[in-house]
């Protein structure tokens, strides 16, 4: 599989109770397709808080230990919004191959955050395959994603 990332660092994954079905189906594909990840959890469908699982998969994108990121909770507002407190992380919220695409080409985005309960079963693997496979345009976009940081 080409990527747009380097993965010769695994990929951070993590999710709430909400997401952890398709945390552990994404887990499923990333294997099929032989590529690391670390798995910050949750582990069972038990109710948890989303930011226990969204900081450190998030930590590991801001510091370089992570490719990238995926997290899965029921809107991915929650994963979102937590995770772009982190500097240089820009997690995109997307519910449809387009979006994950152009999360990537417009945005950069280097976190991407699946809504559980709006997605159907399939569909987040050809959302991760886009995100994954789909380079960062550059040029007028990368103007702009210049200006994000607030510091």
């Amino acid at each position: 599989m080409h990527s747009a990332f380097d993965l010769h660092k695994p990929i951070a994954i993590g999710s709430d109770h909400a997401g952890y079905k398709y945390k552990e189906q994404l887990i499923s594909f990333l294997e099929g397709k032989g590529l690391a990840f670390t798995d910050f959890g949750t582990d069972g469908p038990d109710s948890v808080d989303y930011p226990d699982f969204a900081h450190p998969v998030a930590s590991a994108v801001e510091k370089g230990e992570a490719s990238f990121g995926i997290l899965i909770c029921g809107s991915a507002n929650g994963v979102a919004i937590t995770a772009n407190k982190h500097q240089g992380v820009r997690a995109a919220v997307c519910w449809g191959e387009e979006l994950a695409q152009l999360a990537r080409a417009h945005n950069n985005a280097n976190i991407i955050c699946i809504p559980a309960r709006f997605v159907r079963e399939g569909d987040a693997e050809k959302m991760l395959a886009h995100f994954i496979t789909t380079e960062f345009e550059g040029g007028r976009h990368a103007t702009r994603v210049g200006k994000i940081a607030c510091s």
